[in-house]
């Protein structure tokens, strides 16, 4: 009987010690995480300033077809 209890306490030792392994795994991942969103967000917000003018003018473009497209429905 005491067997049967050490080798449940080991197992149930065992499977808890995997979850705490597979937490602090996530939370490094999670933060890795964030740190390529910052970096894909700073990214981003460079190339529209880079393209600001050419972004604009498609904008205008596509607004202004709109407009003349939807005078005739």
């Amino acid at each position: 009987m005491k067997a049967a209890v050490r080798k449940v306490k080991r197992k149930a030792e065992s499977t808890k010690n995997k979850w705490k392994e597979i937490y602090m795994r996530h939370r490094y991942v999670s933060g890795i995480t964030v740190i390529e969103l910052v970096l894909i967000l700073v990214i981003v917000i460079a190339l529209l300033l880079i393209f600001k003018n050419q972004l604009i003018d498609l904008i205008n473009t596509i607004f202004d077809k709109i407009v003349s497209e939807s005078s005739g429905i």
